[in-house]
């Protein structure tokens, strides 16, 4: 296993990717797009990166294709990472799951209903369209859920039937652990809740395997003992940006819904779901500062909130798409701090029901919860070694 610094500056900076077999989890969509999964040891981490012959095609490479890491692959599963030619990790690169070669009855392929995330992750974007996307006025600058769409990559709505199906389909062929289900942001005052509620409630008709339903805060409360008596496990509610200033210069209509609204929805969900089974994606990169992102991080532990700190990659055909990436050193100094935090609160990613931080594929925060723990048991072994000798 590399080390949890390393593993940040290569999510941090991306790699480059020489050779054929580059079999991205997908280009444009609400997740981690252009993005690789790759086995580091015990922890499979989802990578941006750059397929390297493109880069003479275009003349404004975007910015993972000036990372120092490069991937080389040795085989169809093995990966040799080089950073400024010097080898740093050998690594693997899941299988294709089973379950997409499979199609519904009504002709939809598996794959564009959901997608296989880390190794053992299933996800879906239940509803691919959201009201802000096409006015730039308020859409989110950095996201890219309609692209997908466009190209052909999936469907608009995927029903309840739809995912029930694939789900078990992903369980039975692959294994998969737990499921994901984020949405765009449809009409009306629950934000995407009624149609999680439905989606939850059929796969868990069909197959029992942990689910997070994600969502901005609907209007009213009571959606939380809804979506927790339809089967929902753990619940994110993404702010992506913590600060006033960067969420209206970055997501101006997302921002529409406040800072305070969010923080009193994370207090009556965590009442519902527990603490650690509500979190939010809070994207390092897009302007907030180090201390805003660690003091707002640390507020949402005490109240029971997993802070999921994910490094920002710039996603092609948005207006963020050119953007300077995150910096690898500062995403270190609050993972430092904030992943012992978590687990002195008692919420570090091993003890989710479900989820994105359970994952944690996304970011290396995770390889640092126990960080301080381990430091410790290691001068306990030196110091029991000394006495020994003596």
């Amino acid at each position: 296993m590399i080390s949890p610094q390393l593993l940040t500056r290569i999510q941090a900076q991306g790699v480059r990717w020489g050779g054929a077999g580059l079999g991205l989890n997908r280009t444009g969509g609400a997740g981690p797009t252009d993005h690789k999964a790759l086995d580091f040891g015990s922890q499979t981490s989802m990578v941006p990166v750059f397929e390297q012959p493109q880069v003479e095609l275009q003349t404004e490479a975007k910015p993972v294709a000036r990372s120092p890491f490069r991937a080389e692959p040795q085989s169809d599963a093995q990966v040799l990472i080089f950073e400024d030619d010097k080898p740093v990790a050998r690594v693997q690169a899941p299988a294709r799951p089973r379950f997409y070669d499979l199609t519904t009855a009504d002709g939809v392929p598996y794959w564009k209903i959901a997608t296989l995330h880390s190794k053992d992750v299933l996800a879906t974007t239940v509803l691919q369209t959201c009201v802000r996307y096409r006015n730039r006025e308020t859409s989110c600058q950095f996201c890219a859920i309609e692209e997908s769409l466009a190209a052909g990559k999936t469907i608009a709505h995927k029903t309840p039937q739809q995912l029930a199906e694939v789900a078990r389909a992903a369980v039975t062929l692959d294994g998969v652990q737990q499921m994901i289900l984020t949405t765009g942001t449809p009409k009306g005052g629950d934000r995407g809740a009624a149609v999680l509620e439905a989606s939850a409630r059929a796969i868990k008709a069909a197959v029992d395997i942990p689910l997070q339903a994600q969502c901005e805060p609907p209007d009213d409360d009571s959606w939380f003992q809804r979506l927790k008596d339809a089967g929902v496990d753990a619940l994110g509610m993404h702010l992506e940006a913590v600060s006033d200033r960067v969420r209206k210069q970055i997501m101006p209509g997302k921002a529409s819904v406040p800072l305070s609204r969010y923080l009193a929805a994370y207090d009556a969900a965590v009442a519902v779901f527990g603490a650690g089974n509500v979190s939010t994606y809070i994207l390092a990169g897009l302007g907030d500062t180090e201390e805003e992102i660690l003091t707002f991080s640390l507020d949402l532990v005490a109240r029971g909130v997993y802070p999921f700190v994910v490094p920002f990659v710039p996603v092609a055909g948005t207006p963020l798409e050119n953007a300077p990436m995150a910096d690898p050193a500062m995403l270190d100094r609050i993972f430092q701090t904030l992943g012992p935090a978590l687990r002195a609160r008692g919420i570090a990613s091993d003890s989710l029901s479900a989820g994105c931080a359970k994952c944690g594929a996304c970011s290396a925060l995770k390889s640092y919860e126990s960080q301080n723990q381990e430091s410790e048991n290691q001068e306990e072994q030196a110091d029991a070694k000394a006495a020994v000798c003596v």
